[in-house]
């Protein structure tokens, strides 16, 4: 059975509006795995003078945080379904795929977020994006990989993106670059990641013996 590093999902704040983080597993195949969380804030957008359905949008969003702080799921669902009707914003589309991710339902969890992502790139969105598809049944690790490395390319230096990715590279097998980004989540903070890189250093040189047998053997 696999063992998840938790990775959490953000929520747009409340008073600038209100904070609220509401966590996920994501899958890494290795048997050590960090325990690292973190939280996430989006500024809001503001709305202009006279942009009633931004205003709209944003108070329903509040609302939807506040519910998703008190546990109901129902409730914030709801809200930030009726935000982003009002006003389709990259925070409203973000939280309602918090709250379908936290209900289970991943495909509307995936769709959430690439609305987001449409409207505004977050390396977070991209993140939590990664944590679905490798959650759904089956895991889409093809998918995953896409949306790290894009939330790799928006925070280069961020370890855990690094470390999350390099879980699902050795899943697939693609040990080198899946060893490259271990040891830089090692050095960024990530302490068992040193653990997960001896691991793949030793799949690689008993692969590279194994390949070496063979051809001795030709």
């Amino acid at each position: 059975m696999s063992r998840f590093a938790r990775v959490a999902l953000r929520a747009v704040p409340r008073s600038r509006p209100t904070v609220a983080v509401a966590r996920a597993a994501f899958v890494a195949p290795a048997s050590r795995v960090p325990s690292f969380s973190r939280s996430y804030a989006t500024p809001p957008d503001t709305p202009s003078a006279g942009d009633t359905q931004l205003a709209h949008a944003q108070s329903l969003l509040e609302d939807g945080t506040r519910a998703l702080e008190e546990g109901d799921l129902a409730k914030a669902r709801a809200m930030y379904t009726e935000s982003v009707g009002a006003k389709p914003t990259s925070g409203g589309w973000f939280n309602l795929g918090v709250v379908e991710y936290q209900l289970g339902q991943l495909p509307a969890a995936i769709d959430a977020w690439r609305a987001s992502i449409a409207l505004e790139p977050s390396a977070d969105a991209y993140t939590n994006l990664g944590s679905a598809y490798m959650m759904s049944k089956p895991p889409n690790a093809a998918e995953a990989i896409k949306a790290l490395t894009a939330a790799m390319s928006i925070s280069p230096e961020d370890a855990e993106i690094q470390y999350n990715l390099a879980a699902i590279l050795e899943s697939t097998d693609n040990l080198e670059t899946a060893l490259t980004l271990y040891k830089k989540a090692h050095a960024g903070g990530i302490e068992r990641a040193a653990a997960n890189a001896r691991n793949v250093g030793g799949k690689l040189l008993a692969k590279k013996l194994k390949e070496e047998a063979a051809k001795e053997g030709k």
